[in-house]
């Protein structure tokens, strides 16, 4: 059935102040936006995410979702969004939601995981992806919003920090939005060798802060909700998550693979530390 605006042509006729002139028709638009959201990498799990079915049934979500809201609304925005809470509490929802919303005004996106992106960018070197390095690296720099998710949780390398200020520079240098999630916290203070500083760098968590609102999501893990949970439901499990979290002291899980380096007191003689943690993932 034919656009009863434009008759499919893509183009319809409006007046502003006396004037009669084309634009581009809604349904172009929604076209385009469909492609474009097609292309944007969102796994298939993520792809139902909307702020209309974001469960945002306390305050930290409630103001998360009001941020990621802002960022749509002020399109073209150059200033993202850091999402920084537990799993489940619905950070990777609320960045394609935003990711989509922004596609739907017009914008170009893109969702990576910083896990399967260096993994990506690996393949290049032994041929098994058809696209080289220089042109994936091109592409997730030149975005308009690009969504980082569970950054922090990749294995820490010269050659992962190399690739990660590669991008995040280029973004910060284009004033492009970017939309980062983790479950590293920042802390009082920003040095512990268990916090998101210590995972990304001084000089990416420097630009970050520029780059991004710092937000932080505090919830229940949706993802153990009961069959049909209620909103209430989820605030039950949020209001144990958080007794149950203040009694054993954990607060955001940060320990992974790989080595982190700090240095000991001066008193002290000069040795470096490493921590090894537990296994990375890519569930968040």
């Amino acid at each position: 059935m034919a656009c009863d605006r434009c008759d499919d042509t893509g183009w319809k006729a409006v007046t502003t102040d006396g004037v009669r002139r084309v634009v581009r028709c809604d349904c172009w638009l929604q076209k385009g936006a469909s492609q474009r959201i097609d292309r944007a990498n969102i796994p298939k799990r993520y792809q139902h995410c909307t702020f209309e079915n974001f469960r945002a049934y306390n305050d930290s979500l409630k103001r998360g979702l009001n941020f990621a809201r802002r960022v749509v609304n002020e399109f073209p925005l150059d200033r993202g969004l850091l999402l920084i809470g537990l799993p489940g509490v619905g950070k990777t929802h609320l960045a394609v939601a935003t990711l989509r919303a922004w596609i739907e005004k017009g914008g170009t996106g893109l969702f990576h995981t910083t896990i399967d992106l260096m993994s990506l960018l690996r393949g290049t070197y032994a041929g098994y992806e058809q696209a080289s390095e220089a042109q994936i690296l091109d592409r997730v720099s030149s975005v308009d919003m690009l969504v980082l998710d569970e950054v922090g949780r990749e294995r820490v390398t010269e050659w992962r920090d190399e690739i990660l200020h590669l991008i995040i520079n280029a973004r910060y240098s284009q004033r492009r939005a970017t939309v980062l999630t983790t479950n590293f916290d920042i802390g009082d203070d920003p040095q512990h060798p268990e916090g998101l500083q210590a995972r990304v760098g001084f000089r990416i968590y420097s630009r970050l802060h520029e780059m991004c609102e710092f937000v932080h999501m505090d919830g229940a893990d949706y993802r153990e909700r009961p069959t049909n949970a209620g909103d209430d439901d989820l605030v039950n499990m949020w209001k144990m998550r958080k007794e149950t979290r203040g009694a054993t002291g954990k607060g955001l899980p940060a320990r992974t693979k790989g080595q982190l380096r700090v240095q000991v007191q001066a008193d002290r003689p000069a040795r470096e530390l490493g921590w090894s943690g537990g296994k990375a993932t890519n569930r968040d």
